[in-house]
């Protein structure tokens, strides 16, 4: 996948799985751990993490599948739904994140999984970063580049977001309509959105991207993403033209 050799991690150890139609990045410092291994130096870390990001990745999936059970329509819907106070968190966070950009909540799947499972790895690990289909959950104790590709863009491979560690955790998501599986309604060459939430970033990626149909439409989305609170900033790619807002700064690569 040409996305996940767009982030700096040459100092990091780190490991893929596969759950469905789940596959997702890890990448973690080893001298990040926490003292849970200290006591226990025979415990291989990676195992460790591997076995601690699988079953959360597991219980992720159940949740949401369980609740598509429940209610069939939740997976395919594109309008709003209303999450109930006995519905599990990252249904509800799929389903805040979602009325905050008015699309259906499944546009959040996949940054909510990477957010849940990249916490339940911060206990245990001070540095790691989650990637899920290019959705993005980054905590890092230095500055990182995010590259940004953008399908047959010229500014494609050619820039990346600068992470500054202060500003993690944080959450980094795209939306195309010119390549790879995202379903989108516009046809941005990428949508790029930042934010505390991955859910929020994922959903408002989507939403901005399905506004763009033209290189005309880029002031369009802009506008757009100004409205979206929590969000932290957008990136939008249209051919030969871009459009930037918020707080994120720009790099070559």
């Amino acid at each position: 996948m040409t996305y996940r050799s767009l982030i700096n991690t040459s100092d990091l150890e780190k490991f893929e799985l596969l759950v469905k139609e789940t596959n997702i990045l890890i990448l973690f410092k080893q001298n990040s751990l926490n003292n849970m291994w200290e006591t226990s130096p025979d415990v291989d870390a990676n195992n460790k993490l591997r076995t601690i990001a699988y079953n959360s990745l597991l219980d992720c999936r159940q949740q949401i599948e369980n609740y598509i059970k429940s209610y069939p329509s939740f997976q395919k819907t594109y309008a709003l739904v209303r999450a109930e106070k006995k519905d599990s968190l990252i249904i509800k966070e799929m389903v805040k994140a979602s009325s905050l950009v008015n699309v259906g909540p499944m546009a959040a799947v996949a940054g909510a999984i990477a957010e849940f499972v990249g916490k339940e790895l911060l206990k245990f690990c001070k540095e790691v970063i989650v990637e899920n289909g290019g959705d993005i959950f980054l905590k890092s104790d230095k500055k990182r580049r995010v590259g940004v590709y953008a399908g047959e863009s010229p500014f494609s491979e050619k820039i990346a977001l600068e992470i500054a560690p202060e500003s993690t955790p944080l959450g980094i998501c795209s939306s195309s309509g010119t390549f790879g599986h995202s379903f989108s309604f516009g046809k941005a060459d990428v949508a790029l959105a930042v934010a505390k939430s991955v859910a929020l970033a994922d959903v408002s990626a989507t939403a901005v991207g399905n506004l763009i149909q033209t290189k005309e439409d880029l002031s369009r989305g802009i506008r757009f993403a100004k409205k979206i609170p929590g969000l932290s900033g957008i990136l939008i790619i249209k051919e030969d033209k871009i459009a930037i807002w918020g707080k994120i700064k720009i790099v070559d690569i």
